[in-house]
């Protein structure tokens, strides 16, 4: 064959796999609202910065007429590129080739993508959108799956992991997601499920549409398997570049630092009236983070799911820092099952990839009642606990208001190896409120409701201040609201070298 028929069988191959399944099947992509896989790649990458692999792979299946079923690429397009000049791996599942139906080749595409990420230390994102493992290939499908969830594993805590669900994820596809970092979904055209409503039909008998069962409100807001929830396909790869842009490339790396013209000793005298009065009236924790947080910017990870706990990244004086507050406008910011694995793992991740922690606490408690004591607030409560505990990276930690109970203790105490702590002259820190504590301790022996609230201001007084806390040592200061900012920046500063090791171990046992 001469030269310029190489050239040309080069360019038709080329040209092959950028249409995947042809037109139709493209403009089908279009008519649900959704781009193709290449498109994407285009939206969430920097321009012309995409190095694409394994063009030409193709399966190897001859059963089933797969013989005259085979495309350039296989249905996934693999490769890496750049987000604002920043190296990332990335894979892109093709719908319009074969339902982008995992195969032993279209696999090994993704394996390889994953194994050069961790050999470069740079991020590895996901998109998903395929109709699961190939039928046609059995176990060989099957097995594909296998190394992929194996690599997720391998890669957690090594570089950060990103996925992005675009279209169907059923079936064994779920446990990568389920293994990143992150997970995205996109409204009325991403669903995630173990078993599809045709199956929970046969089984259990329930009526259920795909949206109803595993679509990405379900999982934003109820589950919490989905961190991040977009209303179509730009704007979910728009914010996955912005989420990326607060993220170290690896473990091996410091946190990101952008510029800022936002002065670290920035006064906010708003804050000094953020907290009311009233103990039991709620304000806004959001109002808070902004006005600390490096130009107001600050994004929130899983804003649906366990809205009464707050996580998510902002800057301070450029750095990336991880936040988690309690959201006294949610259940009065008590901490339940769903906020305490929310937290948890948000903790651990920041851990992992050397992000300081910064915590806000307005906590009254841990939830009271048969549904959370039964379905094992003990359990999970000790997650969030076991995150703080284990974290060795700068933990800094400001109580606004309530600190009662377990949950002070949870809520990056001074006794978890918490480097700073701080307290608003509005905090109160102790074992419950003064009112009950009053009921327990003086049960039965006040009289009159002049006589219960002198014993409970002389709770307050005693025992309920920050002073007392900071008398202890369990404060390193009382701060005025105003001055936050500058003095989170100071500490960060501070600690910008802290170096702590836990103990030698295989591994831990985290509370599971």
């Amino acid at each position: 064959m001469s030269a310029v028929s190489i050239v040309k069988e080069l360019e038709l191959k080329r040209e092959a796999a950028r249409t995947g399944g042809g037109l139709s099947r493209i403009h089908a992509q279009h008519e649900k609202g959704k781009l193709t896989a290449r498109e994407r790649l285009e939206v969430l990458l920097d321009p012309d910065s995409f190095e694409e692999y394994d063009m030409f792979v193709e399966h190897r299946c001859t059963y089933f007429d797969m013989e005259g079923k085979k495309v350039p690429g296989d249905g996934v397009v693999t490769g890496h590129g750049t987000i604002n000049g920043r190296l990332v791996f990335v894979y892109s599942q093709d719908f319009t080739v074969l339902g982008g139906s995992l195969s032993e080749t279209n696999a090994r595409k993704i394996c390889k993508v994953q194994d050069m990420a961790m050999k470069m230390g740079a991020p590895i994102i996901g998109i998903n959108d395929s109709g699961g493992a190939r039928i046609q290939e059995g176990v060989d499908s099957l097995s594909g799956f296998a190394e992929i969830f194996q690599r997720n594993v391998l890669a957690s805590g090594v570089v950060p992991q990103i996925s992005v669900i675009m279209g169907p994820c059923a079936g064994g596809a779920v446990y990568s997601p389920a293994l990143t970092d992150f997970t995205v979904m996109v409204r009325g055209s991403s669903y995630m499920f173990v078993t599809g409503p045709d199956v929970v039909k046969t089984v259990t008998h329930e009526e259920v549409t795909q949206e109803q069962l595993g679509g990405a409100d379900v999982h934003g807001r109820h589950t919490g398997v989905a961190d991040m929830v977009y209303d179509h396909d730009i704007e979910a790869l728009a914010q996955v570049r912005r989420l990326v842009n607060f993220l170290p490339l690896s473990n091996r790396e410091k946190p990101p630092v952008r510029p800022t013209e936002d002065p670290a000793d920035r006064v906010e005298m708003a804050l000094n009236a953020v907290v009311p009065e009233n103990a039991n009236k709620p304000y806004d924790m959001f109002e808070v983070l902004r006005r600390v947080v490096d130009e107001g910017d600050f994004f929130e990870i899983n804003p649906e799911f366990a809205r009464n706990i707050i996580v998510g990244f902002g800057r301070m004086e450029g750095h990336t820092v991880g936040f988690v507050a309690n959201q006294p406008m949610e259940m009065a910011g008590c901490l339940d099952i769903d906020a305490s694995r929310k937290a948890a793992r948000f903790v651990r991740f920041c851990d992992a990839f050397r992000i300081p922690i910064v915590t806000f606490v307005d906590v009254p408690g841990f939830l009271p009642g048969t549904s959370q004591e039964h379905n094992g607030i003990i359990r999970h409560g000790a997650k969030l606990l076991y995150a703080y505990a284990e974290a060795t990276v700068p933990k800094i930690t400001i109580i606004t208001r309530k600190a009662y109970g377990g949950a002070y203790i949870v809520m990056g105490s001074k006794h978890l190896r918490n480097d700073i702590n701080y307290a608003w002259p509005t905090a109160e820190i102790a074992v419950m409120g003064p009112e009950g504590a009053v009921e327990i301790i003086f049960k039965g022996k006040l009289k009159d409701k002049e006589e219960v609230d002198a014993a409970v201001e002389s709770y307050r007084d005693n025992f309920a201040s920050p002073f007392a806390a900071a008398a202890r040592g369990y404060l390193d200061d009382v701060v005025r609201p105003q001055n936050t900012r500058w003095r989170i920046c100071r500490a960060l500063a501070m600690l910008r070298e802290k170096e702590l090791n836990n103990p030698k171990k295989r591994h831990d046992n985290l509370p599971l």
